[in-house]
């Protein structure tokens, strides 16, 4: 196991009536915020308006910006920098799932400084600090209510690039399971692929000797496994199952499951760049390509005369395979199918062709995703590889 430290500031404030408390909490850290959300259904709903009230009845002022898009775009991320210096704000509420909150975490960065925001994001400036950010969720999926990490797109790329600063982790986080009753089932199954890849990035590591986290990995993704087949199968207002995925959101990516250990974070890398080109729903572009991660380092191991255990340790405690009934490599692959025809059975494409992107620039992604390097941690991956992964699931 390796020497870690371990810090999350995030006050999560879980349960029905939540929302009702963002005014009083907000007060603690800020007088004057920006609320950041799409405008679409947070505001259809009327949690907005409960949300405006809540503030307003602790004395908080607000200023409004809407327009957030899955994906979040870095030309909306200016206009709230512009916003926020131009109204004095002291604060962010985003009120959403993970681009409403990444795009906040990028104002809130951009709104203490004189630079561009995107060094951030390219990896050339580290920033002083932000503004403190606090969200209200209606999506489980990205985790981004209690992480350090933030993802925007750069339209002029495109590129889609990630960061990670302790000063962007929201000061407190509402989670109502209620506001998850109305998402759209595609939706909803995108977030189930996200939070399940936030896990299996950690979870496939070359450490050793880490029981405890191995455990965590595997309890947590078999709760969303299980809830998220109950809410499926007609249980759209089962509080329980939308409370358990919901709480799954938020620890599979506020580094809980990380400690004493390094992932490998591969796949979210080659899903950037499908999702920075095509716009496809990042956890739809992860059903994607995590399972073809798993089935190429698979053909690797076995090909190399390793047996691959990492894979058929997931495939028994995640998958249900019985290892009696098969031997290591068999098993492996059939906990890949397993998890392919899960993704399927919620709505998900697992090739090109079910996402209706075009595959004839195969080559070009590899090469974007390669251009720094060989990229992963538990199997450096070239652009031969990363062609390799792709080509496997351009088609049914």
């Amino acid at each position: 196991m390796r020497n870690f430290e371990y810090h999350n500031q995030t006050k999560l404030i879980f349960g029905k009536g939540g929302e009702q408390k963002a005014g009083t909490e907000m007060a603690r850290c800020a007088k004057r915020v920006l609320l950041h959300h799409s405008g679409g259904h947070p505001a259809r709903s009327g949690l907005i308006d409960t949300i405006k009230k809540s503030l307003e009845d602790a004395g908080v002022e607000w200023v409004e910006l809407t327009g957030v898009q899955p994906n979040p775009r870095l030309s909306l991320v200016y206009k709230g920098i512009e916003l926020a210096k131009k109204e004095k704000v002291e604060a962010l509420l985003a009120v959403g799932g993970g681009s409403a909150i990444d795009s906040a975490k990028a104002i809130a960065l951009g709104a203490v400084d004189g630079g561009d925001v995107w060094d951030f994001y390219d990896g050339s400036r580290v920033p002083a600090g932000a503004l403190p950010v606090a969200a209200v969720v209606t999506i489980p999926a990205a985790g981004s209510e209690s992480s350090v990490s933030s993802v925007i797109t750069n339209e002029k790329g495109p590129w889609k690039k990630g960061a990670n600063y302790e000063c962007t982790r929201p000061v407190f986080s509402i989670l109502n399971p209620e506001f998850t009753y109305t998402l759209p089932p595609y939706q909803t199954a995108c977030g189930v692929a996200d939070m399940l890849a936030h896990v299996m990035e950690r979870y496939f590591t070359t450490e050793q000797d880490h029981q405890l986290t191995d455990q965590l990995c595997e309890g947590t993704m078999r709760t969303i496994i299980h809830n998220a087949r109950a809410v499926f199968e007609g249980g759209r207002q089962n509080y329980n199952a939308c409370a358990e995925l919901m709480l799954s959101g938020a620890i599979a990516h506020n580094n809980l499951l990380s400690m004493g250990r390094i992932g490998d974070w591969a796949s979210h890398g080659i899903e950037h760049e499908l999702s920075a080109r095509y716009d496809i729903a990042h956890g739809a572009g992860l059903a994607i390509v995590f399972p073809a991660w798993i089935a190429y380092n698979i053909k690797e191991e076995v090909a190399n005369g390793v047996q691959p255990v990492r894979f058929a340790r997931f495939a028994a405690e995640v998958w249900g395979v019985d290892g009696a009934c098969y031997d290591c490599a068999q098993a492996a692959l059939e906990g890949v199918f397993r998890m392919r025809s899960f993704f399927q059975s919620i709505g998900l494409p697992l090739t090109f062709v079910d996402a209706k992107l075009p595959a004839d620039h195969i080559e070009e992604i590899a090469s974007q995703v390669t251009r720094n390097g060989l990229i992963g941690n538990y199997t450096k991956l070239d652009k031969c590889a990363v062609e390799y992964i792709l080509n496997s699931v351009k088609q049914s």
